[in-house]
């Protein structure tokens, strides 16, 4: 395990092609931020600071398949790890109703120190363990990890998983095949949102920029904001690989988990 104040990298000697991220692992801020100005600090505790319950998921999942995972350790409210650094919603003035007043009053010169503290940083991190599993096994498969609210805009969402992806099939296609095999599960293609819009940038410059094989993996929330919840679905995914791993063509071709 390595870490610092911005990332933090599980399994970082792995022996297989995997990588997973989590752009939305944490919900610190530091305290020299003062929660961002926000009157009250309990709505970090929500789903608009962080992606509720995917961490507990993807560290159980890597530890299962022996994939090396990289994790974002700050709130997605103090810089969101996925996206673009010109686009507005990096530090994001309002989140599903709720003001952030230090983000409203952001200068250029504060928002590029927060670029060049943690944006840079971690995205340096992923771009180095993809160089070397280039060098050790030819091509990566990368996959970032979120979870998503079960409702939005008062809407009911009534998936379990999405499967996100937007020019390179190579991962989603068999993927949702494979998730669909299990009648109990309500898989959404590109649901509850498209990665063609907003285009996100993790998977983006990692993976369409180099030719990556990737997808996007987004679980609903209130199935994984428990630790049993979180095994539960740790196992679901590591089958679901290992049934991946069969299907593609040698050259992305895993070890067997």
């Amino acid at each position: 395990m390595t870490a610092s104040s911005v990332f933090e990298i599980q399994n970082p000697d792995s022996s297989n092609r995997l990588l997973f991220t989590v752009d939305h692992a944490s919900r610190h801020i530091p305290t020299s931020y003062d929660n961002l100005g926000l009157a009250d600090p309990s709505v970090l505790h929500r789903h608009i600071a962080w992606d509720i319950g995917i961490e507990d998921v993807t560290r159980r999942l890597a530890g299962k398949v022996d994939g090396a995972a990289v994790y974002a350790r700050f709130s997605r409210l103090l810089l969101d790890a996925n996206r673009y650094p010109e686009d507005p919603a990096l530090t994001p003035i309002i989140s599903d109703g709720v003001e952030i007043p230090l983000n409203q009053s952001i200068t250029a010169p504060e928002k590029e120190n927060r670029i060049q503290t943690y944006f840079r940083p971690y995205h340096r991190a992923i771009e180095a363990l993809l160089d070397e599993k280039v060098e050790a096994h030819g091509e990566p498969l990368l996959i970032s990890m979120h979870s998503f609210t079960p409702v939005m805009n008062d809407l009911e969402r009534p998936w379990h998983i999405g499967v996100l992806w937007d020019q390179d099939e190579r991962v989603a296609a068999p993927m949702l095949d494979i998730l669909r095999r299990n009648r109990t599960l309500v898989v959404g293609d590109n649901e509850p949102y498209s990665a063609r819009d907003p285009l996100g940038y993790t998977m983006s410059a990692h993976g369409t920029d180099r030719n990556i094989p990737h997808v996007a993996i987004e679980i609903r929330q209130d199935l994984i904001d428990t630790h049993q919840g979180a095994e539960k679905w740790a196992c679901i995914m590591a089958d679901a690989i290992s049934q991946l791993m069969k299907q593609l063509p040698s050259s992305i071709k895993i070890s067997e988990v």
